[in-house]
């Protein structure tokens, strides 16, 4: 079972990244799977935020919880230099 510290070392790792691209994959339920791109905008002690580039020039902002991370329902990939760095 995890405990507060795998949150702690979650959150921290999450921080590490905030301003960096990322691409989002999150479980919708009923089979349903989101990929979409953008940038980890801030986190907070409980939520971090991405804010994705939508279609026609629209601008949405999803938040997640840090334990979503750690059941695997959101997984972040960070891109960087060509690069993937797995959060989690």
């Amino acid at each position: 079972m995890a405990d507060k510290s795998t949150l702690n070392d979650i959150r921290k790792s999450i921080e590490g990244y905030v301003g960096y691209k990322v691409t989002l994959k999150a479980n919708k339920g009923r089979k349903r799977v989101m990929v979409r791109e953008g940038v980890i905008e801030n986190a907070y002690p409980n939520i971090f935020v991405v804010k994705i580039d939508g279609e026609f020039d629209s601008i949405r902002r999803v938040s997640y919880s840090y334990s979503d991370v750690l059941t695997e329902t959101v997984q972040l990939t960070v891109s960087d230099d060509n690069k993937s760095i797995k959060v989690s």
